[in-house]
């Protein structure tokens, strides 16, 4: 989509993947400061371990402590959370023209996480949980919001089912923020646990009806919605910010749209290829992928 977005207004300008490890980062980051990148985005793993890589944060970069976008003022590097702009959006469509609740449960503590409950924070929620499998990190993030969250109560809660299910039904709003349900057909929460009439949010984009939020469908969730909305609106923050114009948000939106079709497409004829191989393996046939 921010491809698109260069081509379409005729930025000579290259959106390409670096797979970087973390001991390569800070060399990384250093290359970025030179005169052949416009910016940069960051992406799990690296949206905290970069923060004391980088010159300057913004004020959303510097409450949420993660960075997602990373501009140049000459050589010295300024880092963006755009991921709350999006989460923003994201949300305010979840409710639709609903009275925005006041309560909210988080499920995860990393970037996203933090992006996420900064967004309730500033949105004038009045009580919001975080549940991690590792306590210590969502009780840090909880520290980390402190000041910020002065006038509410954030809590940090031990991953429990039992506690999740009594905090479920004093709750409005469930998000997802783990990566769980990214790789195969699972969900963060036993299905019986979640309780009719919230709206849920997962972050996650790809598959775009994970298991969580079809066990939320039937657990009859008002409404739900995946990262989607979330990812393009952060997408067209970062392209304004690193260009200066105005973003095409219709033809960010279809090339997002068609290239997640194509991906999902393409794990469904691999699904049907292994499917095929297994059947032919247990009759004593030859395996032939499909299509051959």
């Amino acid at each position: 989509m921010l491809q698109a977005a260069f081509d379409e207004r005729g930025i000579d300008a290259r959106h390409e993947l670096l797979d970087v490890t973390v001991p390569q980062l800070a060399g990384v980051i250093d290359e970025v400061r030179g005169g052949d990148f416009l910016g940069a985005q960051v992406t799990i793993p690296h949206k905290e371990r970069v923060v004391p890589l980088l010159d300057r944060l913004t004020e959303e970069a510097q409450a949420t402590g993660a960075v997602n976008t990373i501009t140049k003022e000459g050589k010295r590097l300024v880092g963006h959370n755009t991921d709350v702009a999006g989460f923003r959006v994201a949300l305010d469509r979840l409710v639709g023209r609903q009275k925005m609740p006041k309560q909210a449960i988080v499920l995860g503590a990393g970037g996203g996480s933090r992006a996420v409950t900064y967004g309730l924070i500033t949105g004038g929620f009045q009580r919001v949980v975080v549940f991690n499998r590792h306590l210590h990190r969502a009780e840090a993030l909880v520290k980390h919001f402190t000041k910020s969250a002065a006038h509410m109560e954030l809590r940090a809660m031990p991953w429990h089912v039992s506690i999740i299910e009594a905090e479920l039904l004093k709750t409005r709003i469930l998000i997802n923020a783990t990566s769980i349900g990214l790789h195969g057909d699972v969900s963060p929460l036993p299905a019986e646990i979640i309780p009719a009439g919230l709206l849920v949010m997962d972050l996650i984009y790809n598959p775009p009806q994970t298991r969580f939020l079809r066990d939320a469908v039937a657990a009859g969730a008002d409404t739900t919605t995946n990262g989607l909305e979330m990812l393009l609106h952060q997408g067209t923050a970062q392209f304004e910010l690193w260009t200066g114009q105005s973003a095409p948000l219709d033809l960010m939106r279809e090339r997002l749209d068609a290239a997640l079709a194509a991906r999902e497409e393409s794990a469904d004829d691999a699904a049907a290829d292994a499917s095929a191989a297994s059947a032919a393996a247990g009759s004593g046939a030859p395996a032939v992928p499909a299509g051959e």
